[in-house]
């Protein structure tokens, strides 16, 4: 975790979260909204919110499985336009218990969060879980890239570049 106080933070004790598990809600603020935007360099993020199932796993573990939902505004990488997106996204995670480490043996596996003094972030989960549906590419409807022109291209005759293996063609008595 970091020092820096987080643009969304939901936390949850890990005892919340009893045998028969529990349904969870969260939602992000308007102004929570706003930082957000700032920490991923959008435009705007609308609105953000997931449903939540969590339940306790073998090792202690609690898995939160759900749908994340958010509106973001981002800029077309071909025209700089705003590009509103509604994401809809299947949310996979597990927080671990305190002082165990995400194991890598699972690559395939649910995000593994660490936690602290038995709390869990969902918030900041939530945001990590935004930043990566977001579009890396996103264009504006019927934005498209110029072609280049092959008639430019044939007439600039790529510079002549010396070779580095010339001096050996001579070779060494």
């Amino acid at each position: 975790m970091t020092d820096q106080p987080l643009e969304f933070s939901r936390t949850l004790p890990w005892v919340a979260v009893g045998p028969e598990g529990r349904r969870q809600t969260v939602r992000a603020t308007e102004a929570e909204c706003a930082a957000l935007a700032r920490r991923f360099g959008i435009p705007a993020v609308n609105a953000l919110g997931a449903e939540l199932e969590l339940r306790v796993e073998g090792g202690g573990a609690i898995r939160a499985r759900g749908r994340l939902r958010a509106s973001v505004v981002q800029s077309c990488v071909v025209t700089l336009e705003p590009v509103t997106q509604a994401l809809d996204e299947a949310v996979d995670l597990r927080f671990l218990p305190s002082g165990k480490e995400p194991s890598d043996e699972d690559p395939d596996g649910p995000d593994e969060i660490p936690t602290e003094r038995g709390v869990m972030e969902l918030g900041e989960a939530l945001a990590e879980q935004l930043s990566l549906a977001l579009d890396p590419y996103p264009r504006a409807p019927g934005a498209t890239l110029p072609a280049l022109d092959a008639a430019e291209e044939a007439d600039e005759p790529a510079p002549k570049r010396p070779n580095p293996f010339a001096v050996l063609k001579g070779g060494k008595p």
